[in-house]
């Protein structure tokens, strides 16, 4: 366990969940520390973390404990910080929040990740380049090899060979953006007329469809069938909310107020040093 005073987030760079938590952090503006162990391996290193309880992240390390689950985070984030709340203070609307996060990360977030890995294990030059980005280290030790390792690992973990899955995956894409414009009815937020985690949550699991700006960097670009997709409901009102729920409330990447410390994740890794 981590000596140090500020909490540590471990995380996936180009994770919707991972981003998820990290947006909980921010919104609180809570300095902590970010690591990032090299996927695939994650799991490991998630299994070692957890006391065995999980193989994904994020992770957070807060009071001598480690929380898993982004759902989980942002419920002690506020129980410790409750200022800016992300949940209601109306039990009826704090309820109604908890039930739409719990929506879109059983119904949105496995599908949002297995069709973009889908269409990225069928472009091998994106899928390196994309390797590169999220874990260099990693990209640079393997190689050419980058790519034949991402398609396994991401055929294996994700389901994301299967192009049924794939199809099933962007009707659930659909169906979230339909519930999404359902909840809002016209209106700007989800719950209780202002910012909470039910929108924090919407947002976060459909920034890799939508990439606002103030979103992470890890992709630029996708391969054409996917671009395509995204095109396809680039006018949807619930695409241009995700766009603005962005503009409004989430702090670039670059003003946040965290350290990344890398070295102690290649540490990690290796089985060096407390964690």
């Amino acid at each position: 366990m981590s000596t140090s005073s500020q909490p540590v987030l471990w995380h996936i760079s180009v994770s919707h969940f991972s981003e998820k938590a990290r947006w909980a952090l921010d919104h609180k503006a809570l300095a902590h520390t970010r690591r990032t162990p090299p996927p695939g391996l994650h799991m490991a290193i998630a299994y070692w973390l957890s006391g065995a309880r999980s193989i994904t992240l994020p992770i957070l390390e807060l009071d001598g404990e480690r929380i898993v689950d982004s759902t989980a985070i942002i419920a002690a984030l506020e129980c410790r910080f409750p200022t800016p709340p992300l949940y209601p203070h109306d039990p009826g609307e704090r309820q109604r929040a908890l039930e739409i996060e719990d929506w879109f990360d059983e119904e949105l977030g496995p599908y949002a990740r297995r069709l973009a890995f889908y269409e990225l294990r069928r472009d091998p030059e994106l899928l390196a380049e994309v390797g590169a980005r999220a874990a260099p280290a990693m990209a640079a030790g393997l190689g050419p090899a980058i790519v034949p390792y991402s398609r396994l690992f991401t055929g294996l973990r994700y389901r994301a060979a299967d192009a049924e899955r794939a199809q099933e995956a962007r009707t659930k894409i659909v169906a979230a953006l339909d519930r999404l414009e359902t909840e809002l009815d016209e209106r700007e937020y989800l719950v209780g007329g202002c910012f909470t985690v039910a929108d924090l949550t919407a947002a976060a699991l459909l920034f890799p469809l939508v990439r606002p700006p103030q979103s992470p960097a890890g992709i630029d670009r996708m391969p054409e069938p996917y671009e395509h997709f995204r095109d396809s409901l680039c006018e949807r009102p619930g695409y241009r909310w995700v766009q603005e729920i962005y503009r409004r409330h989430r702090l670039p990447t670059s003003t946040g107020a965290h350290t990344h410390d890398e070295q102690e994740v290649r540490h990690a890794v290796a089985g060096a040093g407390p964690v």
